[in-house]
């Protein structure tokens, strides 16, 4: 039977394992012993068995990746120990020296980072281009370009891209396709069923939901997964038994936190938009979003995270930041309670002049990652803040 999203975080994990427990159980051991000589080395030549070594695969691992996979909408999935632990097994795993691969002018700073600096370092050319223009990327395209990297809603900006267009492209040049969902999550967008190859999460934000676990999931086919499982054990970003089990537990509760996150957002949007000392409001379920027809296409929902900027430049952001009482000054989203940063001051920390330049974050831009909280509480929050400016 084909079940909902709510149905599957609940329940499709449950034939994974066989120990009878109705709470998963947590696997904390790095090794596990085999019966004889002969069920070792079977053990030995099975990639990612979840019953030999933990670098390898464990048995609370089997469980998030069925989840997962479920929800993408792939064959299978693989953890990694972070977010960047998953975009970077899965580049370093299609490329070598002399390729070309192409990327948004907005992404997440340290994917940018891997790309702009590691990437070119190994002699890998690397164009990025503005995620607005699917046409930009075919121009983009030249013989030895092995993927394009993709990111939407992009960090911090809230950039969409067309991941439609864009796949349809690469697909005619046989290029590789890989996106980052993170801030969509798969509820509310699911990249694999719009062409693309290979789907990645931090899952330390959405899937995980609590800002109590650090770790990164690769969703694609069972091929794509053997060939980043050997980078990634290899470079041995390995998902801690514990975290995997606290991404477990998050999981199940992923589509209720979503629904409330995404109407929360919604409301604190509106409320921003209509505010005399607020300058721009970015958010996808806005009709003042620069692509809110590519939102209502390809999103099922905005998700829980509002670009803006204050009137008044850097220092009105700041002190903006200072002044409220509910959302915590802290880096990360998608957990239940609500985050705040300045992001002029945390990207300018993180980039060069050049890469900041590029990625056109204003001086006095904001991004609140909304929780669960109730929106009467966040809204009155903000506007006592906004009144205090």
């Amino acid at each position: 039977m084909a079940y909902r999203p709510e149905t599957l975080v609940v329940h499709a994990d449950y034939d994974v394992t066989d120990d009878k427990t109705v709470a998963p159980s947590i696997h904390y051991s790095a090794t596990f012993k085999a019966a004889d000589a002969a069920e070792f080395a079977e053990m030995s030549e099975i990639p990612q068995h979840p019953r030999n070594y933990t670098r390898y695969g464990n048995p609370v691992h089997e469980r998030v990746k069925k989840i997962m996979a479920e929800l993408e909408g792939t064959e299978t999935a693989l953890v990694t120990a972070s977010g960047m632990g998953a975009v970077a097994a899965t580049l370093l795993t299609f490329v070598e020296a002399g390729d070309h691969v192409i990327g948004q002018t907005s992404h997440y700073m340290s994917t940018t980072r891997l790309m702009d600096e590691m990437l070119r370092r190994f002699s890998v050319e690397v164009t990025f281009v503005e995620q607005g223009d699917p046409e930009a990327f075919r121009r983009a395209i030249r013989a030895n370009t092995k993927f394009i990297m993709l990111e939407t809603p992009a960090n911090p900006l809230l950039t969409l891209t067309d991941l439609a267009a864009i796949t349809a492209i690469a697909r005619e040049h046989g290029v590789l396709t890989i996106a980052d969902n993170t801030f969509a999550t798969p509820l509310n967008q699911r990249p694999h069923d719009l062409g693309v190859d290979i789907v990645l999460h931090s899952a330390t934000k959405y899937l995980g939901g609590h800002h109590d676990l650090t770790a990164g999931v690769i969703c694609c086919s069972h091929e794509q997964a053997e060939r980043i499982w050997k980078t990634h054990i290899t470079l041995g970003a390995v998902l801690s038994p514990m975290d995997a089990w606290l991404l477990l537990r998050g999981l199940r509760t992923l589509p209720m936190r979503v629904e409330r996150i995404n109407a929360n957002a919604q409301a604190l949007a509106e409320t921003l938009e209509a505010h005399p000392k607020i300058e721009t409001v970015l958010y996808p379920g806005l009709a003042s979003h620069p692509q809110h027809e590519l939102a209502r296409r390809q999103m099922r929902g905005g998700s829980g995270i509002v670009a803006f900027s204050v009137k008044g430049g850097y220092a009105e952001a700041e002190r903006f930041v200072s002044l409220l009482e509910l959302p915590l000054n802290a880096a990360s989203l998608g957990g239940v309670d609500s985050l705040v940063i300045h992001t002029a001051a945390m990207w300018a920390g993180t980039m060069t002049p050049e890469q900041m330049a590029a990625s056109g974050i204003p001086l006095n831009a904001l991004r609140y990652a909304v929780g669960v909280e109730h929106i009467d509480d966040i809204k009155a929050d903000v506007l006592q803040a906004l009144e205090r400016l």
